[in-house]
Parts: structure tokens; sequence; C-alpha cells
């Protein structure tokens, strides 16, 4: 079950919200939980026991984790040890055998000396994002920088909230613990919300979708004959759907946790914006930078090391957040360019960076995350590099100008035209000007912006129903990961 689809909109969150507020304030969290395991068993039947079990233990870890005092270091680390190994195995099982075995069998054919037979591992909704949540609670309770949950239902809770639990963001225990325990249910943030939670199914129905069309074709499409013009269609629709789409995500996630008195940190700030590589991933998948920078990167040697080894920790741990994104040459090639560029602005310094005119900066920002994008979206890493060659592919001005009279009318029509142009003037949109329409507002200042709100989300809703009746396109981008 996703958000953006008519049975979450009209049965699941319906019937949900009626049972959340009908129960007393002390079974809320049951009936959370119980909502949540539901949500996930609707997709995921055996896995959910594997989820279950293996966050009671996690729980039980914790707890003798807590109780142990500091000066009995070794058995915190074997404990510690014990807890991270159970849940990193059943992430390497699960969302990285298909790829070994893979490779294993690529040697052994050159080799000459057959293959290995296996039954293919599906992987289980989510599994990266509640990896990370477990593993984070785990280490900071270890750390003993947040106490560990008061109860295995409120572990169970933090770890299977259906509004972060398949697409994230990735939430710490302790920016939760408090809310988990006790939190405020009014008027004005239910209605903020609402008015969250529609704004992100209008990104991902309205927006991510359409252009997901003509991306699927434009990487579908045999790249041999891809002309320059489709090529670059192609990737500006995937660029804009995979921000849209991960961004609506995000948006709904936040907005359904404020619907029932959570608040969630924000998980992307306009990251199209960015004047450098280092400001993207600020402002780009917010929760899982953090992660990678207090879990991976600071135990690295983080910026306390010389600054080659700066550089180096840098790209190591792109290059695992590249793996982190799928089992692929793909992935693990994006995440080296990004950590390559990473490690190269290190080396320049801000000041240097802070030299380019703004504008020009942002703009060379944005192509170099559009090449990146080309292996992330790419089947295979040779394809990655050929449709990056039809990017260049100039031979003269003749299929430029008849893209122009007719822009590929068989891919893209008026309807994700304009979807493209309202992507692209959002995306880059003055930071000034963003804040004055107060779209990300809580709620409005004046009762007019109350009734454009009202308007606005009543349209929304109308307009994705209407998509989500006549469309049997609305992927979920992020199950793979």
């Amino acid at each position: 079950m996703i958000f953006s689809s008519l049975l979450f909109l009209y049965a699941f969150l319906p019937l949900f919200i009626a049972a959340y507020y009908a129960a007393p304030a002390r079974r809320r969290n049951t009936v959370a939980v119980v909502a949540s395991l539901i949500f996930y068993l609707w997709g995921e039947l055996t896995f959910t026991f594997w989820l279950v079990g293996s966050s009671l233990l996690d729980y039980v870890i914790s707890a003798r984790l807590a109780s142990l005092p500091g000066t009995q270091t070794a058995a915190r680390r074997r404990l510690l040890a014990l807890g991270l190994t159970i849940n990193l195995a059943a992430l390497v099982y699960c969302k990285y055998t298909n790829f070994f075995l893979d490779q294993v069998n690529d040697v052994l054919g050159w080799l000459g000396r057959g293959s290995i037979a296996w039954a293919r591992i599906a992987l289980p909704i989510g599994i990266s994002f509640f990896t990370f949540h477990k593993v984070s609670y785990l280490v900071d309770v270890y750390r003993r920088t947040t106490p560990p949950a008061r109860s295995a239902a409120n572990f169970l809770l933090y770890v299977t909230l259906f509004p972060q639990l398949i697409a994230g963001p990735i939430i710490r225990y302790r920016d939760v613990a408090i809310q988990i325990d006790a939190r405020t249910h009014t008027l004005d943030r239910f209605l903020s919300g609402t008015w969250r939670f529609l704004l992100g199914l209008g990104r991902k129905v309205l927006i991510a979708n359409p252009l997901g069309l003509v991306a699927d074709k434009a990487f579908g499409h045999p790249v041999e004959s891809l002309a320059m013009p489709q090529a670059w269609i192609g990737l500006l629709c995937y660029a804009f759907q995979i921000y849209f789409d991960f961004a609506g995500y995000s948006d709904m996630a936040i907005g359904l946790g404020r619907m029932m008195g959570f608040e969630f940190l924000e998980n992307f700030n306009r990251p199209y914006t960015s004047r450098s590589i280092t400001e993207f991933w600020r402002r780009w998948h917010i929760s899982l930078s953090n992660f990678m920078r207090d879990y991976v990167y600071i135990p690295l040697g983080g910026n306390r090391v010389p600054r080659w080894r700066t550089m180096v920790n840098l790209w190591l741990v792109f290059l695992a957040s590249g793996f982190w994104h799928g089992a692929s040459w793909n992935f693990i090639a994006w995440g080296a360019l990004h950590g390559s560029l990473l490690s190269v602005e290190r080396g320049l310094g801000p000041r240097r960076l802070e030299r380019v005119p703004a504008a020009l900066a942002t703009a060379l920002t944005f192509l170099l995350v559009l090449v990146g994008w080309v292996f992330f979206r790419a089947a295979t890493l040779g394809q990655a590099c050929a449709y990056l060659g039809r990017l260049v592919a100039w031979r003269d001005g003749s299929a430029l100008a008849a893209f122009m009279q007719s822009p590929w009318q068989d891919v893209i029509g008026q309807r994700t035209l304009t979807a493209l142009v309202i992507a692209a003037v959002s995306s880059f949109v003055p930071e000034s000007l963003w804040a004055r329409w107060g779209w990300d507002d809580p709620l409005p200042a004046t009762i007019g912006g109350v009734l454009v709100r009202v308007a606005a989300g009543g349209i929304i809703l109308l307009l994705a129903t209407a998509a989500l009746v006549n469309q049997s396109y609305n992927p979920f981008i992020y199950y793979r990961f």
C-alpha cells in the first residue's frame, strides 16, 4: 500500500483517523502500532514477522546496553555488535545477495566454470529505512545520547510508524522519544498536517507521475537511436520526477505525522537551488545525509584528520551511500561521482567556491547533479555511459529545429510540458519569493490565506483522485531502496 493510492486515501486513512481519535489518549499509540502493522502487512506478509521479532530483540539489547555501567566497555561493545550484526546481516542478505551472486556467476562464466543456481531473493519494502532507524537507535543508546525506549510497545511504534516506515525520512529516536510518550493534538496541527499531506500528494501524482512516463520512455528507448533533444528532455523529466516523487512522499509523511501529533524533521529544502554539491547534500534527503555524517563519516575521522584523509572519507561515505541506494554498479558509480565532487570541493575550499557567480554556480551544480542522475536511472552502467554520449551527440541543428516545432508529441504532450514547466519554476524560484508564498508554512497568517489553502487543497485532492482513477501509472520509485 502506498500513500498515493485510492485504497489509502479513501479507505485506510479515514478508518485510521476515525479509530485513532475515537480511542482514549492512552490507547492511541496502540491504535497507531496496529494500523502500522496492517499497513505493512498489506505488502509484506512474511517479512512483517521478522520486522516485529527483530524490533523486540533490539529493545531487549538496548535495555541491557543502558543498564550496564560504562566501565563494562567490552560487554557493551559485544551487545552493540550483536544488535548491529543482526540488523545489517538481514539488510545485506535481502538487498545484496542477488548482486554478489551475479558477480560470482559472471566470473565463473568468464572462467568457463558454469554458474551457481539460486532462487532470487525478493527485496522487502522499506528495509533500508527501518534498518537505519534501528541502527541509529542502538548506536545512540550505546553512546548514551538517547535513553532507551520506556517499553517494547513504544519502540515498536518508533520502528513501524507507517508515515515513515517504507520511504522515510530517517528519524532518530531521540527526536521523537518525548512525542511517543505524550504529544499534543490540536485542530490547527491536524489541519496543518492535512495541507502538507495534500501538497505532497499533488507533487507526487500531478507532477512526478506524468514526468515519470516521459523518463521511462526516454531511458527505455534504444540508446543508439535516441536524439540529443529527446535525451535531454528525458533526463530533465527524471530529475524532476525523482525530486517531486521523493519530496512529495516526505511531505505526505510529515503531514500524516502532524495529523497524529508528531513533528518530523524536514527532509528536503529546495535542493536544486544549491550552489555546490556540498550544499546540495545539505538540502537533498537531509535525514540520510545526517545519518551518514554521524554514523559513518565522523567515526572514520570526519574533519579531525589531515585534508587528504577527509577527502578520502567523503569519497568512502558516498560510495557507501550509493551502494545503500541500490545493489548495482550504477549506484556505486553514482556514489563515487558525488564523493569525488565533494572531495574536489573540499580541496578547493569554500572561499574559492563563493567567488563563482550565484547563477553560474547553481547552473553548474544542477548540470553535475543531472550527470549523476543518468547513472541513478539507467538500467546498466553501459546504458548510462551510452546515454551520456547521446546528451552531447550534436550533429546539426535539424534535429533540434524539428523538436522545437513538434516536441516529441508521441512522448511528451502539452500537459506533461506544463508539469515540467511548473516543476522547473517551483524548483528554482528565489528563496525570498518561495517564503513569501508560504507554501510550507504550518498555518496561513490571514483569513484570506486560509481560504486560498482550503481551495487549493480541495483542488489538489480532486485532480489527484481523477488522475489516479484514469491512469494506472503510479510508481513507487523508492521501492528498491
